[in-house]
């Protein structure tokens, strides 16, 4: 007869942790599906977190397609560059499928500034000039490259990374996310335009500089 082998039992407190914690690990993007589609009702009373479906009555095919990336950027501003983002705000046919594009259009020396995407990776396509495109991981590593068209980068998600233009002429780049959402923290409007303004003496101390400098830097970016 066999002998029986009995093998530990692992501690309650172990299994509670893997049925908590591996199907966390696996989701990396939005919620996915569960219909065709849910166009985007922007103007639903009710909150959650994405947007409410709009009635399927209601659904036109006009729903499913967006030009704005078409149109070229304004780029007459202080950083010489302009995103036209494509996410469920301007396109609500992406509401609950998971993805998101922009456009950003760079005059000569123009510079996307430093920023991060909170809520999605970012992988992108130069389409026209020559960017310097880099980013930086939480140990402080700078990743850059100077790119032409028909190259790609990627932006590994809530890394601060920005492009800048190096080439003679305009540049023009097409970004896609793994969200419909992706959001943006410009870091020189969240430090220095923000509303109530960051106190002045955490600037100074962060920055190691003068108020002086500190108040002409926000005079720049005051919303």
């Amino acid at each position: 007869m066999a002998t029986m082998i009995a093998l530990p039992r692992p501690p309650f407190f172990m299994i509670l942790f893997l049925i908590v914690l591996l199907p966390s690990t696996c989701r990396s993007a939005d919620p996915d599906p569960l219909q065709d589609f849910c166009v985007a009702n922007l103007n639903a009373s009710i909150s959650v977190n994405g947007f409410p479906c709009k009635p399927v009555s209601e659904v036109k095919s006009d729903d499913f397609f967006f030009d704005g990336l078409s149109k070229e950027g304004n780029t007459t501003n202080i950083f010489g560059s302009k995103a036209t983002r494509a996410d469920v705000l301007a396109f609500p046919g992406l509401n609950t499928l998971g993805l998101s594009m922009n456009r950003v259009d760079f005059a000569p020396g123009g510079l996307n500034p430093p920023h991060t995407h909170p809520r999605a990776t970012e992988a992108g396509v130069i389409i026209e000039g020559k960017l310097l495109v880099g980013f930086v991981t939480t140990t402080n590593v700078l990743h850059s490259k100077v790119l032409e068209a028909g190259e790609m980068f990627v932006i590994p998600r809530g890394l601060v990374h920005f492009q800048l233009n190096v080439g003679e002429g305009k540049a023009v780049s097409l970004t896609a996310f793994n969200s419909q959402l992706p959001g943006a923290v410009i870091l020189p409007f969240t430090l220095f335009g923000s509303t109530p303004s960051i106190p002045n003496d955490v600037l100074t101390k962060a920055f190691q500089v003068d108020e002086n400098v500190i108040n002409d830097i926000k005079s720049k970016f005051a919303s």
